[in-house]
């Protein structure tokens, strides 16, 4: 597997992420859906990542400065050929090297609080982020929660 910067360029990469975008449809009324769209993903502070194997997407992540010492981890998506093969591992695991190479102390992040999130939030509970209040614009959710670890 081999985890590149990636400049949301590829076709791969804007169907994946318009399948992250619908996948959440079902789960959560659209006030609830957090998640960043192609655009917003090009901004200067958003680091993004995506996941190879040969010239197959396996998935992506990245993570948004929120500040010096803060960023958020952002849309996280492996596809659905490669579940249970340990990429959204290798993707979380790169994001945080490559969030405390940038200088960040702190990883946030927001998630579905329904039980289709459920692996998500196992994923992120073992690699040491907690359950922690709203950050940044957030606001208490039934919808969502909120976890954060140092880096």
């Amino acid at each position: 597997m081999r985890i590149i910067r990636d400049d949301l360029n590829g076709p791969e990469i804007a169907v994946l992420l318009e399948a992250h975008l619908k996948g959440m449809e079902p789960h959560s009324p659209p006030e609830s859906r957090h998640a960043l769209d192609l655009e917003n993903l090009r901004q200067s502070e958003v680091q993004f990542y995506s996941a190879w194997e040969g010239e197959e997407l396996l998935g992506c992540g990245a993570f948004k400065r929120l500040d010096a010492d803060h960023a958020e981890i952002k849309s996280m998506r492996t596809d659905a050929a490669h579940l249970r093969k340990g990429v959204a591992g290798a993707i979380l695991a790169h994001l945080i090297e490559a969030a405390r190479a940038s200088g960040i102390r702190r990883l946030s992040l927001e998630t579905g609080s329904m039980e289709v999130f459920a692996p998500a939030r196992r994923l992120y509970e073992a690699f040491g982020f907690e359950y922690c209040t709203p950050f940044g614009d957030y606001v208490e959710d039934p919808y969502s929660v909120f976890m954060t670890r140092t880096v």
